[in-house]
C-alpha cells in the first residue's frame, strides 16, 4: 500500500482517534476524520491548522466531516469510538454499507471480542483489530489483531500501515492487557486522590513519578492523554465487577469529567493545552536561591551501604568536601573502594570527565568515628531502615554536630519527625530521600516536618539543586509521594497471581505488556526483584501501619518468597530467576 497515495479514515476523534489522525497526516497519508460532534470537529480543525502554521504539519491532506459517506474511497478505516459493543457494532455496520469491498476496517477495541465485531460488521475477512494500552505516540507499541476469518491481504494492509506510521507491533495479549489496564487505572485513581487531598500539586505528583520511577509521563499527564471520561468509565466497570474500592473514581476525577474537562482531547483536564494539543507551560516554581547553599562546605554521610556510598559520590562530584563515616575501618575502606570503582565506571560511560573523578576523589574521605562529623555543615544519615537505629543516630548527631548544622535522614518510609525529636533540634532536621542509584537518579523528595525551619528547608533545596537534582517537596507521611503511589501498584500486581480478580496471568506477560504497552522501563515483577523483595516487604509493612485500609497489606505470596530467602535479583531468585553471571577467567 503506497504511503502517499493511500487514504485512511478515522471514525471517532477522541483520545485515540485524534493522535492517530495526527500520526497518519504526519506520515503522509490522505486522512479523513469523522466525528458526530461539531465541537470536536472544530477543535481538531484548529489543531491541524495550528500545526501547519507552526511548520509541524503539512498544509491540506485531510478532511474533517460528520458524514461517513466521505469514507467511500478509503483503503483503511480505523474505528476509534468508545469501547461499547452496541456502539461499535453500529459504526462498523455503517462503514460496511458505505465503504468499498476492498476497504479494511480496523477496530481499536481494548476489551471486546474481535470475532464478534468482525462478524457483526458484515465483512469478517476484512475486519481486524488494534489493541493499545495508551493512545498512540510516535514510536509507540500496539498489537495488531486478527481472527481465524481474517484475509491475508487485509492483515498485510494493516501491517504495512503500522510500519508506515512507525508503530511497533507486539503481542500484548488480551488477558495481560486487561490486567495491566486494571493496575494502571487504580494507580491513576490514587494519584488523583493525592491531589484532591492537597498533599501535593499535579506537577509535583507527575515529576516525582517520572523521575523517581523513570516513567515516560506522570500519572496525571497520562490521565489527560487517555481521557478522564475513559478512565472514569473503566474504573466504574472494574468497581462493578470486583467491588474493590480502589476502583471507585476519585471525587475530583468525577467532578472534572462531569464538567467536560476530559484532558488533552478537549484542551483542559489536569492541565491546559494549546491549539496544537501541547500542554501549556505552568507558572515556573522559582528556583532555589543558589546562595542559600553557600554555607554548606563540608558534608557528612553516616552509613556505608549502597545508598550512603551513592550519595557521598554525588556530593563529592558536585564539589563539596565529603566524609563518609562507617562502622569500623574495614567497612570504611570498602566504601572508599566502591566509590572509586563507581567513579571509574562513570568515566567509562561518559557521565563525568576524568578530571571530575580526580577532583571528587580529592574531596572524598572516609572514617569510622562519628566525631569526624562534628564540623560538618550538613550530615546525611543513610543507615538501615530501622526507626530505633535512626533515633539513636539522631540523638548522637543532635549533641555532636555544631549549632546550625543541618541533619537529614534518607528514610523512604519512616517518620522524619521522630528523628527530629530524638535530635533535640527539630528546626535543623528534615528528610532527603534520594533514589537509587543516587549518582544517576535526578529526584530528591525533600521532606519537612512542622518543626523544620525555613532556613533549613531553603538550604537543603539549594544544596540538592547544586547536585543537579530535581527537588519535590513533601510533608512527613509514610511513603511520601513515590512509594505512596508505587507500592499499591506493585502489590496489586502480586495479587493478580492469586486470581483474586479473575485474572489468569503470567508474570512475564504482565511485565512485557507494561514495558511494551505503557513504555515503562520495567514491569512490576522485575521492579520488585530489582528493589529487593525483603526491602519491598519492609516498606509495605511500614505503610500498612500508617494506612491500615488494607491497600498496603503485604501479599502472602510476597511474604512466602521472602521467608524462603527469595529476595529478588540480589539472591538470584525472586518473582523471576536472575540469569547466572558469567565469570571470565
Amino acid at each position: 500500500m503506497p504511503r502517499n497515495s493511500s487514504v485512511v479514515g478515522v471514525v471517532g476523534l477522541g483520545s485515540v482517534g485524534q493522535p492517530l489522525l495526527t500520526l497518519l497526516h504526519t506520515a503522509g497519508y490522505e486522512v479523513i476524520g469523522v466525528d458526530q460532534h461539531p465541537d470536536v470537529l472544530a477543535r481538531v480543525e484548529r489543531r491541524m491548522r495550528a500545526r501547519t502554521a507552526a511548520g509541524t504539519g503539512r498544509a491540506g491532506g485531510y478532511t474533517l466531516t460528520n458524514d461517513t459517506v466521505a469514507l467511500v474511497a478509503a483503503d483503511v478505516v480505523v474505528e476509534a469510538v468508545p469501547d461499547d459493543l452496541a456502539g461499535k457494532t453500529e459504526v462498523l455496520r455503517r462503514l460496511h454499507a458505505v465503504c468499498l469491498d476492498r476497504t479494511v476496517l480496523v477496530s481499536t477495541s481494548a476489551s471486546l471480542s474481535l470475532p464478534h465485531l468482525a462478524i457483526a460488521s458484515g465483512r469478517p475477512a476484512r475486519t481486524l483489530g488494534l489493541r493499545m494500552l495508551r493512545p498512540p505516540v510516535p514510536g509507540g507499541t500496539v498489537e495488531p489483531l486478527r481472527t481465524a476469518m481474517s484475509g491475508d491481504d487485509a492483515v498485510a494492509t494493516l501491517d504495512a500501515l503500522l510500519d508506515g506510521l512507525g508503530l511497533a507491533a507486539a503481542p500484548l495479549g488480551a488477558r495481560p492487557g486487561a490486567a495491566v489496564t486494571a493496575l494502571l487505572y487504580a494507580y491513576l485513581n490514587r494519584a488523583v486522590r493525592v491531589l484532591e487531598q492537597g498533599y501535593a500539586g499535579q506537577e509535583a505528583v507527575d515529576t516525582a513519578m517520572r523521575l523517581g520511577c523513570g516513567l515516560p509521563s506522570g500519572p496525571l499527564q497520562l490521565l489527560d492523554e487517555i481521557g478522564l471520561d475513559t478512565v472514569r468509565a473503566g474504573l466504574a466497570g472494574l468497581l462493578a465487577r470486583t467491588g474493590d474500592e480502589a476502583y471507585r473514581p476519585a471525587a475530583l476525577l468525577e467532578s472534572l469529567a462531569g464538567s467536560g474537562l476530559l484532558g488533552r482531547k478537549t484542551g483542559h483536564g489536569f492541565y491546559a493545552y494549546d491549539e496544537r494539543g501541547r500542554p501549556l507551560d505552568s507558572p515556573e516554581r522559582p528556583a532555589a536561591d543558589p546562595a542559600a547553599a553557600d554555607g554548606i562546605r563540608r558534608v557528612g554521610v553516616l552509613g556505608s551501604g549502597t545508598m550512603a556510598r551513592g550519595i557521598a559520590e554525588a556530593v563529592a562530584v558536585a564539589g563539596f568536601r565529603t566524609v563518609l563515616v562507617a562502622r569500623g575501618p574495614a567497612r570504611a575502606e570498602a566504601a572508599r573502594a566502591a566509590v572509586e570503582a563507581s567513579l571509574t565506571a562513570s568515566v567509562r560511560r561518559g557521565r563525568i570527565e576524568p578530571r571530575q573523578k580526580r577532583t571528587a576523589l580529592g574531596l572524598f574521605e572516609v572514617g569510622d568515628r562519628q566525631a569526624e562529623l562534628a564540623e560538618c555543615d550538613l550530615v546525611i544519615e543513610a543507615t538501615a531502615e530501622d526507626l530505633a537505629l535512626k533515633k539513636r543516630m539522631f540523638a548522637t548527631l543532635g549533641g555532636l554536630c555544631k549549632p546550625g548544622a543541618l541533619l537529614a535522614t534518607t528514610t523512604s518510609s519512616l517518620s522524619v519527625a521522630a528523628c527530629a525529636e530524638a535530635a533535640g533540634r527539630p528546626g535543623d532536621v528534615l528528610g532527603l530521600h534520594f533514589f537509587n542509584p543516587a549518582p544517576v537518579m535526578r529526584l530528591v523528595e525533600l521532606v519537612t516536618t512542622p518543626g523544620t525551619g525555613a532556613r533549613a528547608a531553603a538550604t537543603a533545596r539549594a544544596f540538592c539543586e547544586r547536585l543537579g537534582k530535581t527537588v519535590v517537596p513533601c510533608a512527613d507521611r509514610a511513603g511520601f509521594l513515590v512509594n505512596h503511589l508505587l507500592f499499591p501498584y506493585l502489590t496489586d500486581a502480586v495479587r493478580l497471581l492469586d486470581g483474586r480478580e479473575g485474572h489468569d496471568v503470567d508474570i512475564e506477560h504482565v511485565d512485557a505488556a507494561v514495558t511494551q504497552g505503557l513504555g515503562h522501563p520495567m514491569g512490576p515483577f522485575t521492579l520488585l526483584d530489582t528493589i529487593g523483595l525483603d526491602v519491598s516487604l519492609a516498606i509495605l509493612r511500614r505503610l500498612d501501619e500508617e494506612f491500615p485500609d488494607g491497600r498496603y497489606a503485604p501479599p502472602p505470596l510476597l511474604e512466602q518468597l521472602v521467608a524462603r530467602g527469595c529476595l529478588g535479583r540480589k539472591s538470584g531468585q525472586g518473582f523471576r530467576r536472575a540469569p547466572a553471571r558469567v565469570r571470565l577467567a
